[in-house]
């Protein structure tokens, strides 16, 4: 066998080398070591001896030290970071623009009627100063309000405080709940809440606020949520503003562009939403030269007079930069611009190269993290927001058996409402507010290796002037609806210019602090200042281990040897039968042997009788001698060892 053979020659090298004994093998090594100071141990006195032996040992103590310092820092993946700022020609961003109010009010209000006519008589009931004026609800419809209320808590008696429902004398009013006082909202001592139930109002916990306006405007979103998830999604982007409304005019350098060159996606916060330059079918636009003549003009009409009074309570543009082929999270990233300004953007592109694992932990395209995106439908790529929203999302329907209006609808569920879902708002904000939930989307959601971010300087002037009103809305107003009476008004008007600065962009880059080569370098640079020694003394010291390896398995193997031979000599208590006494036992059945080796116990032969004369012996060969089978084996394995 292949091992054998292997054995063999370590046996063969070890004769005529480094011997046979662990201390044979020791001493061969200190007097061949390239090494400094092993020598010393065995070529000195005894007292020399102990010196070097104490110092040999110190200095390798400390190599052992040094390495375990510099391998420990090598694993800690740290990173340094480079930083380059400059110009060049650069693909222009991709703008996001959206008006601030979802809808137009004229097309929503159908299915908002319920809605306002209820919040109006909270308002009234909040601030009316005639308790008569508060009390025509008749013909109001509760079925919004009956699943998530707002009260009023009176804590002028901070131990015991009191819910008080805003219509508890008008309709079916909660059990314990009184009707609360005229102007209560605005009194001292008392808090605007929204009460949240579950399991058929048995379990509630108020959601409280400091200021009556945040409470009716966040009771509000949330009940028009309600309703505009039942809503068809085709029907929502005819009620928000389209694109040839909205854009009045566009330039992009010294090309001219119109509405068309925008893609409209639908976001539920903000409605309709145009993306310029958004590289989904067409290449991006490069942008060559600084400065606003060569970056891209816009002017939008906001058209605040048909905002939504309760829902929208911004006046204004929200617009996002953001790369090609991103999906823009407006109401994360966005900023607003005013109406009636000129909003100028200088903007410096922030280019931020990470190594990946294992140095920074991020990701390449996102197919490494567990989250699903629920954003891959709109063919974009990766993003922290668009993880964090799907892992929100993927909570959302676990736990409350629903999805959320604002985020994309996961297959095969439902967006929430409180006609199929009654609890799902109480379910909603336990999880909005819980810190676990944020934890656990922020431990595996990762950030892309690769990230742009858009560094933006904001300046604004009143535009247009005064001198100058009449006539540039004259024919703002000729160009879209092709009247000579305007149509437009500064409250509405917004113009943007957005370009590249002076330096356009800015890169930052990782790179490995501690690489192999810093390793490989510090390592031998230790071991050669310490003891003098190399790569090949390294190699010494592993051939000594295998040696080391080799005396044991010899010793192993030797032990296992005499082990077997003293078991098969166990059967005989004394020599083997003799050829002659096996043949003759074998054909005469009456054959006894002569004792001819009594055992040492037996008796002595008796005085009055003498020992008989034996016969002649058969020849007492050892070559004629038969040993058991195993005992052979053992002994010709000896021999090739």
């Amino acid at each position: 066998m292949h091992w054998r053979k292997y054995l063999l020659q370590g046996l063969h090298r070890l004769q005529k080398g480094p011997g046979y004994t662990y201390k044979e093998l020791l001493v061969w090594y200190c007097n061949n070591t390239n090494t400094h100071g092993p020598k010393r141990i065995i070529c000195e006195g005894p007292k020399k001896k102990a010196m070097w032996f104490l110092i040999t040992l110190l200095f390798a103590s400390l190599v052992c030290w040094q390495w375990g310092v510099f391998i420990k820092t090598y694993l800690s993946w740290d990173v340094s970071v480079s930083l380059s700022l400059g110009f060049k020609t650069m693909d222009f961003p991709a703008v996001t623009i959206c008006n601030s109010s979802p809808f137009r009010y004229s097309k929503a209000k159908p299915l908002l009627k319920d809605l306002d006519e209820l919040m109006q008589v909270v308002l009234d009931r909040i601030l009316a100063p005639e308790p008569t004026l508060a009390n025509t609800t008749g013909a109001l419809n509760f079925t919004l309000w009956n699943h998530t209320p707002l009260v009023l808590i009176d804590e002028r008696d901070p131990q015991h405080p009191v819910v008080l429902d805003l219509f508890g004398d008008n309709h079916n009013a909660s059990a314990g709940s009184s009707a609360a006082p005229a102007r209560a909202g605005n009194a001292p001592g008392y808090k605007l809440a929204m009460r949240l139930c579950s399991l058929n109002g048995t379990v509630c916990t108020f959601r409280n606020f400091t200021s009556a306006t945040r409470a009716v405007t966040e009771w509000y979103v949330l009940q028009a949520t309600n309703i505009f998830s039942q809503v068809p999604h085709q029907q929502l982007v005819e009620m928000g503003y389209p694109a040839e409304h909205m854009i009045l005019a566009c330039l992009f350098g010294t090309e001219p562009c119109s509405y068309r060159n925008f893609t409209s996606i639908f976001y539920p916060d903000y409605g309709n939403c145009y993306i310029f330059n958004w590289g989904m079918e067409e290449a991006a636009l490069p942008s060559a030269n600084p400065g606003a003549e060569f970056g891209l003009k816009l002017i939008l009409d906001i058209d605040q007079e048909d905002y939504v009074p309760f829902l929208a309570s911004t006046a204004g543009a929200r617009l996002v930069l953001h790369e090609q082929r991103t999906y823009p999270f407006i109401k994360e990233e966005g900023i607003y611009a005013t109406s009636g300004t000129e909003t100028s953007i200088g903007v410096l592109v922030d280019k931020l190269q990470r190594m990946g694992e294992p140095y920074s932990p991020c990701t390449r395209n996102g197919s490494d993290v567990a989250i699903r995106n629920l954003y891959s439908s709109y063919n974009t790529t990766y993003s922290i927001q668009a993880c964090l929203h799907s892992c929100f999302q993927e909570h959302m329907v676990r736990n409350c058996s629903c999805a959320h209006y604002l985020y994309p609808l996961p297959p095969g569920q439902r967006y929430c409402n409180s006609r199929d879902f009654p609890d799902w708002a109480h379910c909603y904000f336990d999880l909005r507010m819980s810190l676990a939930q944020r934890e656990s989307c922020i431990r595996m959601c990762k950030e892309s290796c690769n990230d742009t971010q858009y560094k933006m300087t904001i300046s604004m002037a009143d535009w247009p002037s005064e001198a100058s009103e009449d006539w540039i809305f004259h024919v703002l107003s000729q160009e879209r609806d092709h009247s000579t009476n305007i149509t437009l008004s500064k409250k509405g008007i917004v113009k943007l210019n957005i370009y590249f600065q002076e330096f356009n962009y800015r890169t930052i880059e990782e790179s490995a602090a501690n690489n192999m080569v810093w390793l490989l370098s510090n390592l031998g640079g230790q071991f050669g200042f310490w003891m003098g020694g190399s790569v090949l003394c390294l190699i010494e010291f592993g051939e000594i281990i295998i040696d080391f390896l080799w005396i044991t398995i010899i010793k192993l193997v030797a032990f296992s040897k005499g082990l077997r031979q003293r078991r098969a000599q166990a059967p005989y208590t004394g020599p083997p039968p003799t050829v002659a006494e096996l043949v003759e036992a074998h054909t005469n059945f009456g054959f006894q042997p002569d004792a001819t080796h009594p055992s040492p116990h037996a008796e002595a032969y008796p005085e009055q009788h003498a020992p008989p004369i034996p016969g002649t012996p058969p020849p007492n060969y050892d070559s004629l001698r038969l040993q058991p089978l195993d005992t052979i084996e053992s002994d010709s394995e000896g021999d090739v060892i």
